[in-house]
Protein backbone atom coordinates (compact mmCIF):
# COMPACT_ATOMS: atom_id res chain seq x y z
CA UNK A 1 0.00 0.00 0.00
CA UNK A 2 1.36 3.48 -1.16
CA UNK A 3 2.51 5.91 2.22
CA UNK A 4 1.26 8.60 0.09
CA UNK A 5 4.80 10.49 -0.04
CA UNK A 6 8.22 9.30 -1.61
CA UNK A 7 11.52 9.95 -0.03
CA UNK A 8 14.88 10.95 -1.57
CA UNK A 9 18.17 11.44 0.02
CA UNK A 10 19.64 14.62 -0.12
CA UNK A 11 22.92 14.31 -2.28
CA UNK A 12 26.01 15.69 -1.09
CA UNK A 13 25.86 18.68 -3.51
CA UNK A 14 21.85 19.24 -2.59
CA UNK A 15 23.30 19.65 1.16
CA UNK A 16 26.70 21.71 0.69
CA UNK A 17 23.76 24.33 -1.47
CA UNK A 18 21.72 23.82 1.58
CA UNK A 19 24.68 25.14 3.86
CA UNK A 20 25.95 27.33 2.14
CA UNK A 21 22.15 29.04 2.06
CA UNK A 22 21.94 28.61 5.95
CA UNK A 23 25.76 29.92 7.02
CA UNK A 24 25.08 33.27 4.29
CA UNK A 25 24.83 35.46 7.10
CA UNK A 26 25.99 38.62 5.28
CA UNK A 27 23.26 41.56 4.76
CA UNK A 28 22.91 41.96 0.85
CA UNK A 29 21.49 45.39 -1.08
CA UNK A 30 19.92 44.62 -3.97
CA UNK A 31 19.89 46.85 -7.61
CA UNK A 32 17.07 45.74 -9.90
CA UNK A 33 17.77 47.04 -12.97
CA UNK A 34 16.37 47.04 -16.85
CA UNK A 35 19.31 47.97 -19.41
CA UNK A 36 18.31 48.40 -22.97
CA UNK A 37 20.68 45.53 -25.05
CA UNK A 38 19.78 46.52 -28.78
CA UNK A 39 23.30 47.20 -30.08
CA UNK A 40 25.04 44.11 -27.94
CA UNK A 41 22.34 41.80 -29.39
CA UNK A 42 22.88 43.83 -33.10
CA UNK A 43 26.48 43.22 -32.53
CA UNK A 44 26.80 39.75 -31.47
CA UNK A 45 24.42 38.88 -34.42
CA UNK A 46 27.33 39.67 -36.57
CA UNK A 47 30.15 38.11 -34.91
CA UNK A 48 31.31 34.11 -34.89
CA UNK A 49 33.89 32.33 -32.46
CA UNK A 50 36.01 30.02 -34.81
CA UNK A 51 33.66 27.12 -34.69
CA UNK A 52 31.19 29.41 -36.47
CA UNK A 53 28.96 30.34 -33.47
CA UNK A 54 27.76 33.19 -31.20
CA UNK A 55 29.79 34.59 -28.90
CA UNK A 56 28.06 33.75 -25.33
CA UNK A 57 26.24 36.22 -24.15
CA UNK A 58 27.14 35.76 -20.71
CA UNK A 59 30.46 35.92 -21.98
CA UNK A 60 29.62 39.46 -22.57
CA UNK A 61 28.26 40.51 -19.58
CA UNK A 62 31.84 38.72 -17.69
CA UNK A 63 33.71 41.31 -19.82
CA UNK A 64 31.64 44.10 -18.86
CA UNK A 65 31.56 43.31 -15.31
CA UNK A 66 35.38 43.04 -15.88
CA UNK A 67 36.03 46.49 -17.50
CA UNK A 68 34.01 47.80 -14.75
CA UNK A 69 35.73 46.40 -11.82
CA UNK A 70 38.83 47.56 -13.07
CA UNK A 71 37.09 51.28 -12.46
CA UNK A 72 35.75 50.32 -9.20
CA UNK A 73 38.94 48.46 -7.47
CA UNK A 74 36.88 47.84 -3.95
CA UNK A 75 34.64 46.54 -5.09
CA UNK A 76 36.82 43.53 -6.08
CA UNK A 77 37.58 42.88 -2.36
CA UNK A 78 36.44 40.73 0.82
CA UNK A 79 37.00 40.99 4.51
CA UNK A 80 39.51 38.60 6.26
CA UNK A 81 39.95 39.12 10.24
CA UNK A 82 38.84 42.29 10.10
CA UNK A 83 40.73 43.58 7.52
CA UNK A 84 39.68 44.40 3.86
CA UNK A 85 41.19 42.25 1.50
CA UNK A 86 41.47 43.90 -2.10
CA UNK A 87 42.70 41.41 -5.24
CA UNK A 88 45.07 42.27 -7.75
CA UNK A 89 42.98 40.49 -10.81
CA UNK A 90 39.78 40.71 -11.52
CA UNK A 91 38.23 37.00 -10.71
CA UNK A 92 34.88 36.50 -11.56
CA UNK A 93 33.59 33.20 -11.01
CA UNK A 94 30.30 32.49 -13.41
CA UNK A 95 27.67 29.75 -12.15
CA UNK A 96 27.74 26.53 -14.49
CA UNK A 97 24.60 24.41 -13.95
CA UNK A 98 26.00 20.91 -13.59
CA UNK A 99 24.74 17.58 -12.83
CA UNK A 100 26.11 15.29 -10.76
CA UNK A 101 25.13 12.43 -9.26
CA UNK A 102 22.13 13.22 -10.84
CA UNK A 103 21.31 16.68 -8.79
CA UNK A 104 21.23 19.79 -11.04
CA UNK A 105 23.94 21.75 -9.11
CA UNK A 106 25.45 25.23 -10.15
CA UNK A 107 29.17 25.04 -10.04
CA UNK A 108 31.87 28.06 -10.12
CA UNK A 109 33.73 28.43 -12.94
CA UNK A 110 36.54 31.50 -12.39
CA UNK A 111 37.54 33.02 -14.78
CA UNK A 112 40.82 34.06 -13.71
CA UNK A 113 42.58 37.87 -14.43
CA UNK A 114 39.40 38.50 -16.29
CA UNK A 115 40.53 42.31 -17.25
CA UNK A 116 43.12 41.48 -19.25
CA UNK A 117 40.82 38.48 -21.64
CA UNK A 118 39.26 38.92 -24.78
CA UNK A 119 35.70 38.07 -24.69
CA UNK A 120 36.25 35.56 -27.65
CA UNK A 121 38.81 33.98 -24.63
CA UNK A 122 35.74 34.32 -21.92
CA UNK A 123 33.20 32.98 -24.21
CA UNK A 124 35.30 29.66 -25.17
CA UNK A 125 36.47 28.91 -21.29
CA UNK A 126 32.76 29.10 -20.46
CA UNK A 127 31.55 26.87 -23.78
CA UNK A 128 34.35 24.41 -22.99
CA UNK A 129 33.05 24.43 -18.95
CA UNK A 130 29.48 23.73 -20.62
CA UNK A 131 30.62 20.41 -22.63
CA UNK A 132 33.19 19.54 -19.69
CA UNK A 133 32.22 16.47 -17.93
CA UNK A 134 34.95 16.92 -15.34
CA UNK A 135 34.02 18.56 -12.17
CA UNK A 136 34.77 22.12 -12.07
CA UNK A 137 35.03 23.17 -8.48
CA UNK A 138 37.20 21.78 -5.27
CA UNK A 139 33.78 20.62 -3.47
CA UNK A 140 32.27 18.70 -6.29
CA UNK A 141 36.01 17.10 -6.49
CA UNK A 142 37.20 16.17 -3.05
CA UNK A 143 36.38 12.84 -1.71
CA UNK A 144 36.82 14.11 1.77
CA UNK A 145 34.08 16.87 2.33
CA UNK A 146 31.08 14.46 1.98
CA UNK A 147 32.22 13.17 5.24
CA UNK A 148 31.81 16.14 7.09
CA UNK A 149 28.41 16.66 8.84
CA UNK A 150 25.76 19.13 7.92
CA UNK A 151 26.18 21.68 11.05
CA UNK A 152 29.89 20.88 10.24
CA UNK A 153 29.52 21.75 6.57
CA UNK A 154 27.83 25.85 6.99
CA UNK A 155 31.12 26.48 10.02
CA UNK A 156 33.46 25.36 6.40
CA UNK A 157 31.55 27.74 4.37
CA UNK A 158 31.80 30.76 6.49
CA UNK A 159 35.57 30.11 7.25
CA UNK A 160 35.96 29.10 3.17
CA UNK A 161 34.26 33.02 2.55
CA UNK A 162 37.05 34.35 4.27
CA UNK A 163 39.99 32.63 3.43
CA UNK A 164 42.17 34.39 0.96
CA UNK A 165 42.98 31.26 -0.84
CA UNK A 166 39.97 30.55 -1.81
CA UNK A 167 39.71 34.22 -3.12
CA UNK A 168 42.66 33.63 -4.63
CA UNK A 169 40.95 31.02 -6.59
CA UNK A 170 37.78 31.68 -7.38
CA UNK A 171 36.94 35.71 -6.69
CA UNK A 172 34.73 37.52 -4.55
CA UNK A 173 32.39 38.50 -7.55
CA UNK A 174 30.16 36.42 -9.49
CA UNK A 175 27.66 36.02 -12.68
CA UNK A 176 24.57 33.22 -12.83
CA UNK A 177 22.77 33.22 -15.42
CA UNK A 178 19.62 31.66 -14.03
CA UNK A 179 17.30 33.52 -15.71
CA UNK A 180 18.14 32.16 -19.11
CA UNK A 181 16.07 29.21 -18.06
CA UNK A 182 13.03 31.23 -17.68
CA UNK A 183 10.43 31.99 -20.36
CA UNK A 184 9.31 35.44 -18.56
CA UNK A 185 11.50 38.41 -18.08
CA UNK A 186 12.05 38.47 -14.68
CA UNK A 187 14.01 39.71 -11.86
CA UNK A 188 15.65 36.76 -9.81
CA UNK A 189 16.86 37.92 -5.90
CA UNK A 190 19.52 35.33 -5.31
CA UNK A 191 21.85 34.74 -2.40
CA UNK A 192 25.47 34.45 -2.19
CA UNK A 193 28.80 35.09 -0.23
CA UNK A 194 30.43 37.26 -3.42
CA UNK A 195 31.00 41.06 -2.64
CA UNK A 196 29.34 41.78 -5.83
CA UNK A 197 26.71 39.45 -7.38
CA UNK A 198 24.83 39.71 -10.94
CA UNK A 199 21.48 37.75 -11.66
CA UNK A 200 20.85 37.84 -15.35
CA UNK A 201 17.28 37.73 -16.09
CA UNK A 202 15.69 37.57 -18.77
CA UNK A 203 15.45 39.18 -22.08
CA UNK A 204 12.21 40.77 -23.34
CA UNK A 205 10.81 43.17 -26.09
CA UNK A 206 8.87 47.02 -24.79
CA UNK A 207 7.23 48.85 -27.45
CA UNK A 208 8.01 52.68 -26.57
CA UNK A 209 7.37 55.76 -28.31
CA UNK A 210 10.45 57.19 -29.94
CA UNK A 211 11.67 61.08 -29.78
CA UNK A 212 9.30 61.10 -33.49
CA UNK A 213 6.37 59.93 -31.97
CA UNK A 214 6.67 56.46 -33.70
CA UNK A 215 6.27 53.20 -32.15
CA UNK A 216 9.59 51.20 -31.95
CA UNK A 217 10.54 48.12 -30.29
CA UNK A 218 13.76 47.46 -28.14
CA UNK A 219 15.05 44.95 -25.76
CA UNK A 220 15.70 44.93 -21.96
CA UNK A 221 17.66 42.59 -20.08
CA UNK A 222 16.46 42.08 -16.56
CA UNK A 223 19.63 42.40 -14.30
CA UNK A 224 19.94 42.21 -10.41
CA UNK A 225 23.18 43.08 -8.80
CA UNK A 226 23.55 42.57 -5.14
CA UNK A 227 26.18 43.92 -2.96
CA UNK A 228 27.60 43.05 0.39
CA UNK A 229 26.78 45.29 3.00
CA UNK A 230 29.58 45.58 5.29
CA UNK A 231 31.78 47.07 1.92
CA UNK A 232 29.63 49.24 0.07
CA UNK A 233 27.52 51.59 0.54
CA UNK A 234 24.63 52.58 -1.24
CA UNK A 235 26.06 55.80 -2.97
CA UNK A 236 29.15 53.86 -4.06
CA UNK A 237 26.57 51.03 -5.55
CA UNK A 238 24.44 53.52 -7.46
CA UNK A 239 27.94 55.04 -9.20
CA UNK A 240 28.91 51.22 -9.94
CA UNK A 241 25.64 50.50 -11.65
CA UNK A 242 26.02 53.83 -13.63
CA UNK A 243 29.07 52.64 -15.24
CA UNK A 244 28.00 48.93 -15.52
CA UNK A 245 24.64 49.58 -17.14
CA UNK A 246 26.56 52.21 -19.71
CA UNK A 247 29.42 49.79 -20.36
CA UNK A 248 26.63 46.62 -21.37
CA UNK A 249 24.22 48.88 -22.90
CA UNK A 250 26.95 50.37 -25.47
CA UNK A 251 28.11 46.88 -27.15
CA UNK A 252 31.45 48.23 -27.13
CA UNK A 253 33.22 44.69 -25.57
CA UNK A 254 31.73 43.01 -29.17
CA UNK A 255 33.67 46.39 -30.76
CA UNK A 256 37.03 45.80 -29.21
CA UNK A 257 37.07 41.90 -29.85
Amino acid sequence: MSKGYTVKPLSFTRKMVIASIRGNKKNAIHCLSEINVDLPLSYRNELKDKDGNKLSFTAYLVKCLAKVLAEFPEMNSFISRGKQIILDDVIISVLIERNIDGDSTPEPLAIKAAQNKTLTEISNEIRSAERSSENLGDLSGSSWIRFIPSFLARTFIRIADQNIKMALKYGKVAITSVGMFSENASWFIPHGTATVLLTVGGIHEKRELDEFGNMVSHKYLKLTASFDHELIDGAPAARFMNALESEISSGQAFLED
